[in-house]
C-alpha cells in the first residue's frame, strides 16, 4: 500500500479502543456468569474475593511489567504480546474443574490484560498533540465502557445458548482476530510510518501550538528521577484513591445485583451493562472537555485539572444516595452518574503521563500509575466482604469519602507546570489561563 491513510492516528486509536472493548469482555464474564460457575466447581462469595484479589495483584504487577516491556519493545510488538497471552488465558477458563485451575488462570488474565493501559497511554502521547491527547484517551477508555455495556448482556446470551464453557473459550477467539488489523495497520511509530502523511506528521508533532505546550518532549527521566517528580506522585496517589471506585463496580457488580435484589445470570444480563453507559459518556465528555478549554488558552496541566475535579464532584453524592438505593433501576441509574463522573476524572489523570515526559517515560509511567490503582483497589476487595454482611451501604459510603483524596492529590501534588528538565535545572513554566 503505497498510499497515505487520511486521519491515521484516530484509526490507531480506534483499534486500542477495539482492544479495550474485548479486554472488558474478556475480565467480565467470570462475574456475569459467577453463578453458575461457582455453583459447578463448589466455590462462594469469599472465593470470589479471593479470584479478584489474585487477579487483581497479577493486574499490578502486569501493569508495572508492561509499562517497561513497552518502553523497550515498542508499542506495536507490546500490544501483540499482551493480547495474544490474555485471549488464550480466557479461552483456558473452559477447562476449568477446580478453583485451584481458575485462580491460576485469573493470574495469567490479570498480567497480560494489564498491558493494555500502559500500551495505550503510550499510544495515545505518541500518536497525539497535547490538545487532542484528552479526547483519544477517552475514545480508548469508552472502549472499557462499551466493553462492559456489550459483555453483560452478550455473556449472558451466550450463556444461555452454549453454556459456561463455551462462552469462555468463544470470547477468547476475539482477541486473537483483532491481532489481524492490528499488525496489519501498525507499521511504525509516526515518525516513521509510510502511510503517514507529512501534514498529519506535523499536526502530531504540535506544530503551531505553543512552544511551552511541547517543552516536555525531550525530556525521559529513569525510574529513580522519574519517583522524584512531585507530579509522579500526583498521579499515583489520585489513581490509588480514585480507581477502587471503578473496580468496584467492575468488580462486584452482577455480585451485587444478585444479592441485593435476587437477580439470576439472566436478570443480571439485562441490568448490569446500564452503568457504563454512563461510564462511556464521561469518557468522551471528558476528553472533549479539556480539549476544549486547552484550545481556549489553558495551559494543558490546569485544563486537567479543572476537569479532573469536575469528575469528583459528579461522583460523590451519586456514591451517596447508590447507598441508599432501594429498587434496581435507580440503583443503577445512580451508578451510571458515579461512572459518568469517575470516567470524566480518570480520563484526564490518564492522559497526564504524556503531559508531564517524554515517549520513553510514558509507558513506565501509565504502567507505575496502574500499579498504584490496583493497590488501592486490592484493599476495597478485601474489604467487600467484610462490610457487605447487611447491605452494600457501607462500601458505597467508604468509596464516596475517598474520591475528594483523589482529587486533592492532583491540585496539591500536580503544579503548575511539566517537568520538562532534570531536577539540576530550572523548570520552564507553562502559560496559565
Amino acid at each position: 500500500m503505497a498510499g497515505k491513510i487520511r486521519g491515521l492516528r484516530w484509526f490507531i486509536i480506534g483499534l486500542i479502543g477495539l482492544a479495550t472493548v474485548i479486554n472488558y469482555i474478556d475480565r467480565n464474564a467470570l462475574a456475569v456468569m459467577w453463578p453458575a460457575v461457582s455453583k459447578d466447581i463448589g466455590a462462594d462469595k469469599a472465593d470470589y474475593a479471593l479470584l479478584v484479589t489474585a487477579f487483581m495483584i497479577a493486574y499490578a504487577v502486569g501493569q508495572s511489567l508492561f509499562g517497561r516491556v513497552l518502553d523497550v519493545i515498542g508499542t506495536r510488538m507490546g500490544f501483540v504480546a499482551s493480547i495474544f497471552f490474555w485471549s488464550v488465558s480466557i479461552a483456558a477458563h473452559a477447562l476449568v474443574r477446580s478453583l485451584g485451575l481458575l485462580g491460576f488462570l485469573r493470574v495469567t488474565l490479570g498480567l497480560s490484560e494489564a498491558g493494555n493501559w500502559p500500551g495505550a497511554v503510550k499510544a495515545n502521547a505518541a500518536w497525539f498533540p497535547p490538545a487532542e491527547r484528552a479526547l483519544a484517551q477517552g475514545i480508548f477508555n469508552s472502549g472499557a465502557a462499551i466493553g462492559a455495556i456489550i459483555s453483560a448482556p452478550l455473556v449472558a446470551l451466550l450463556y444461555e445458548a452454549i453454556g459456561w464453557r463455551a462462552t469462555f473459550l468463544l470470547i477468547g477467539v476475539l482477541g486473537i482476530l483483532w491481532l489481524v488489523p492490528w499488525l496489519f495497520l501498525y507499521r511504525g511509530e509516526p515518525g516513521a510510518h509510510p502511510w503517514l502523511s507529512e501534514a498529519e506528521r506535523a499536526h502530531i508533532a504540535g506544530e503551531g501550538e505553543a512552544k511551552s505546550s511541547q517543552a516536555a518532549a525531550g525530556y525521559a527521566p529513569g525510574m529513580g528521577q522519574l519517583l522524584r517528580h512531585r507530579e509522579t506522585w500526583a498521579i499515583l496517589v489520585s489513581r490509588f484513591f480514585l480507581d477502587p471506585v471503578w473496580w468496584l463496580f467492575v468488580s462486584w457488580l452482577p455480585i451485587y445485583l444478585a444479592e441485593t435484589f435476587g437477580f439470576d445470570v439472566k436478570q443480571i444480563g439485562l441490568f448490569a451493562w446500564v452503568p457504563f453507559v454512563g461510564a462511556m459518556l464521561g469518557s468522551l465528555l471528558g476528553g472533549w472537555a479539556s480539549g476544549m478549554l486547552i484550545r481556549r488558552g489553558w495551559s494543558a496541566l490546569r485544563a486537567r485539572q479543572a476537569i479532573i475535579t469536575a469528575g469528583g464532584v459528579i461522583m460523590l453524592p451519586a456514591l451517596l444516595l447508590t447507598a441508599t438505593a432501594a429498587t434496581p433501576l435507580y440503583a443503577v441509574l445512580l451508578i451510571a452518574v458515579v461512572l459518568f463522573g469517575f470516567q470524566i476524572a480518570i480520563n484526564n489523570i490518564q492522559t497526564l503521563p504524556g503531559d508531564y515526559f517524554a515517549g520513553g517515560t510514558v509507558g513506565s509511567l501509565a504502567g507505575i500509575g496502574g500499579t498504584a490503582a490496583v493497590a488501592g483497589t486490592l484493599i476495597t476487595t478485601w474489604l467487600v466482604p467484610i462490610m457487605t454482611v447487611d447491605g452494600y451501604g457501607p462500601i458505597f459510603a467508604l468509596s464516596a469519602a475517598i474520591v475528594p483524596l483523589g482529587v486533592l492529590a492532583i491540585w496539591l501534588l500536580g503544579g503548575r507546570t511539566a517537568p520538562v528538565a532534570p531536577l539540576a535545572t530550572p523548570i520552564i513554566e507553562e502559560a496559565r489561563p
